[in-house]
């Protein structure tokens, strides 16, 4: 009994002294180091937002088309006998210039009965004549009371008179044929195509070819409901009905390795809206473009070509202009604030493309606009500021006063290397 109280004795203080060693290894172990919890400034890139009058510019795509363009058809019968040299595929002409010429044989011996029928009915209306005045003399000397028409043979005048209007509108009708045997076209143009050849009978409707006027070529440019606005343009645009000279639009494309541009103008919209693309067609011209255009830009702008076009359209006063990149998302840009505070603002946009956009609100003339990836940006936050050389911009980068121990100020703000800071952020 003595021995069983001993050994619980000795095992109690064992797990006392255990219990006392671990209480001390807790009490005196090293209390860890709090860092410091303030955020690093990022470094990143700015530019200055510009401010003042901006003109809107419109882009959009097209294919030059002539503004006249015929097929030509014959309205009589015949066979050809003389094809211009210049009715060819890409031959000029002149407008009035004979391109075909069918034979008129036939039509001229029509106009000789025609002109024969003529003197006949000539004839035969002055005997009507002298007729009708003989019984009118004869009645007055011995009739009484008032002739009838009859007996002043007035029917048989008429009738004449009638027959003499019929053959001289034959005699018309045969000069005109034989005036249609000559083949031209009421403009100064070019050939598209060429369909008849020299000793080919034609008949009335045959297409012999197609031309096309050179005085002026369309384009037909589609646009959006928001390239109308941006142009300030009705629906139902027209500069001819307005006694305006169009709106002004620059036409380019390249040929043989080189850029040309032409300069048009928008002189009306289609009447309707297009229901597959639901775009409204502009259409532009251009002026003499195988003359004055052509020596102008060195090259004509050619019936079939596909050009780029920019139109001029309306001018806003107060507007602001930063880098595509600023924009953030849909609509927010980052501001940075002296002392490299950054702040997010929400812009309303007007127009953009791939360089710039237009703005109307959300910042200022002067503002820094952060241009470089940032990932989780909040407003406050802190920022190393840059400007496009890389220089740092010290009124617009925030300082670091909380660095932990053993690095420096430099080496806090800057994430331990400045440059390789910069580089993260471009």
């Amino acid at each position: 009994m003595g021995k069983l109280i001993g050994r619980f004795v000795i095992i109690g203080g064992v797990a006392v002294v255990g219990i006392a060693v671990i209480f001390m290894l807790f009490a005196t172990q090293p209390q860890p180091q709090r860092a410091n919890s303030a955020p690093r400034p990022v470094a990143v890139f700015v530019e200055e937002a510009q401010s003042g009058e901006v003109a809107l510019t419109v882009t959009s795509q097209g294919e030059a088309q002539p503004r006249t363009q015929i097929n030509l058809v014959p309205q009589v019968a015949g066979r050809i006998t003389y094809v211009n040299p210049d009715f060819i595929e890409g031959g000029f002409f002149e407008a009035g210039e004979t391109l075909i010429q069918i034979e008129d044989a036939d039509y001229r011996l029509a106009v000789t009965r025609a002109a024969a029928q003529v003197a006949q009915a000539e004839q035969a209306l002055a005997r009507e004549q002298a007729e009708s005045d003989l019984a009118a003399s004869e009645w007055e000397e011995l009739g009484e009371g008032e002739a009838s028409a009859l007996t002043l043979r007035e029917p048989q005048l008429a009738e004449a008179r009638a027959q003499l209007a019929a053959a001289e509108a034959s005699l018309q009708e045969a000069r005109l044929n034989m005036q249609r045997t000559r083949i031209s076209a009421p403009f100064d143009g070019r050939v598209r195509s060429k369909n008849a050849d020299l000793g080919q009978y034609v008949s009335p409707g045959t297409n012999l070819g197609q031309v096309f006027s050179t005085d002026t070529v369309m384009v037909r440019l589609p646009l959006t409901d928001h390239d109308l606005g941006l142009l300030g343009i009705p629906v139902a645009y027209n500069a001819m009905g307005d006694d305006d000279d169009g709106i002004p639009v620059t036409l380019s494309a390249t040929l043989a390795g080189e850029r040309h541009e032409w300069q048009g103008r928008i002189t009306r919209t289609d009447s309707a809206i297009d229901t597959e693309t639901r775009v409204l067609y502009a259409i532009a011209e251009v002026e003499d473009p195988y003359g004055t255009a052509a020596q102008e830009e060195g090259a004509p702008l050619a019936v079939g070509l596909f050009v780029s076009a920019t139109i001029q359209g309306r001018e806003i006063d107060n507007a602001y202009i930063i880098p595509r990149n600023a924009l953030r998302g849909e609509d927010s840009v980052y501001i940075v604030r002296e002392g490299g505070r950054m702040e997010i603002h929400t812009v309303g946009i007007i127009d953009s493309n791939p360089d710039r956009v237009i703005v109307s609100s959300g910042v200022e003339g002067g503002d820094l606009v952060v241009v470089s990836p940032l990932r989780g940006a909040s407003n406050g936050m802190s920022v190393h500021t840059y400007d496009a050389d890389g220089e740092q911009l010290d009124a617009y980068s925030a300082t670091y006063e909380n660095a932990p121990d053993g690095e420096d100020e430099d080496n806090a703000t800057d994430g331990g290397d400045g440059e390789n800071a910069v580089a993260s952020a471009g």
